[in-house]
C-alpha cells in the first residue's frame, strides 16, 4: 500500500493525510496515479469529465488505463481538491483524456485568409481543400467514445451506494449526491443530480412494486429522470410496472458492475457502453 502524504488545503491551509489509491491492472499488477506533490492541489468547484478520470500507465506491462482522478475532501473545512498527477512519460500534456494530438487538431478557419482568386493554390476547383469545395464544410469529427466503466467491489451497503453514484457520473450526470442524512445501511438510499432522481436498494430482498412506483413519483414531482439500482434484483410485478412507466432498472453484483435489466435502462446507457 502507498504511504500517506500530506496535502495542504488551499482554502483553510490545513494539512490532510492522503494515500493514493491502488488499482488492479489487467495484467494483475497494482497501479496507482503518480502524484505530483510539487504542484498545489486545485479546488474542485465544478466537476467535468476530464476531472473525473486520469490515464495511468502500468509499470509492468505498459498498459495505459483510465482510473478515477485522485481527490481529497478537507477534514476541517470540507473543501474538495484535485491532487495533481504527473503526465505520462513521453507526452507534454497532463495524464488524462483532455489532451489532443497535434496531428488531429484542426486549423482555425478565422486564421486562414482567402485563397488566390485564380485558384493557383487552391487546387483545380479554386478554393477546394482536401477534396471539399470552399463553400461546403468538411464533415464533423466522430464523437469521442466513452471509456469503459471501472467497477468498485461491493462489500458493504455504503459500497453499493458509492458504486451507483460513480456509475451515474459515468453516464454523464453531474453533481450526484445523497440529499438527506439517513444513515447507511438503510432500506433505500436516495441519490440526486440535476435532472435525476435515483434510488439504491442495498438490501438482500428483491425490490418490489411499491419501491418502483415511489421512485417514479419522486421523479415526476422533480420533473427528472427516475432510476433504480438494486443488489437483489426485482420482483416480476416491479419489472412489469417499471416497463410501463419507463423506469430504468439496474441490478448490481458484488463486483460492482451495474447491469441494465429492462429496455429503458438500455436506452439510458446508450449503444456505446
Amino acid at each position: 500500500m502507498a504511504e500517506a502524504v500530506p496535502v495542504r488545503c488551499p482554502a483553510c491551509l490545513r494539512e490532510n493525510g492522503y494515500t493514493a489509491p491502488v488499482f488492479p491492472c489487467a495484467c494483475g499488477s497494482p497501479v496507482h496515479p503518480p502524484l505530483d506533490l510539487a504542484a498545489p492541489p486545485v479546488p474542485l468547484t465544478h466537476r467535468t469529465w476530464s476531472d473525473t478520470w486520469v490515464t495511468v500507465r502500468c509499470t509492468t506491462c505498459g498498459r495505459e488505463s483510465e482510473w478515477p482522478h485522485p481527490e481529497l475532501g478537507c477534514g476541517s473545512c470540507g473543501t474538495v481538491v484535485l491532487i495533481p498527477v504527473h503526465p505520462l512519460e513521453g507526452t507534454g500534456t497532463p495524464a488524462g483524456p483532455a489532451g489532443a494530438s497535434p496531428a488531429t487538431a484542426r486549423p482555425d478557419p478565422d486564421s486562414i485568409g482567402p485563397g488566390p482568386v485564380d485558384g493557383s493554390a487552391g487546387g483545380p476547383t479554386g478554393g477546394a481543400t482536401d477534396g471539399h469545395p470552399a463553400h461546403i464544410p468538411p464533415p464533423p469529427a466522430p464523437p469521442v467514445p466513452r471509456p469503459a466503466f471501472r467497477p468498485v467491489t461491493i462489500r458493504t451497503a455504503r459500497d453499493a451506494v458509492a458504486t451507483a453514484a460513480l456509475y451515474l457520473r459515468w453516464l454523464g450526470f453531474r453533481d450526484v449526491r445523497q440529499p438527506d442524512g439517513r444513515p447507511i445501511p438503510a432500506a433505500t438510499v436516495d441519490l440526486r443530480a440535476p435532472g435525476l432522481v435515483a434510488q439504491v436498494d442495498p438490501t438482500t430482498a428483491p425490490a418490489g412494486l411499491r419501491a418502483v412506483e415511489c421512485v417514479w413519483l419522486n421523479g415526476l414531482t422533480a420533473s427528472a429522470t427516475s432510476v433504480y439500482f438494486a443488489l437483489a434484483g426485482y420482483t416480476e410485478d416491479a419489472r412489469a410496472r417499471a416497463d410501463d412507466l419507463g423506469i430504468p432498472l439496474f441490478v448490481m453484483d458484488l463486483t460492482g458492475m451495474p447491469q441494465p435489466v429492462n429496455d429503458p435502462a438500455d436506452a439510458l446507457v446508450g449503444p456505446d457502453a
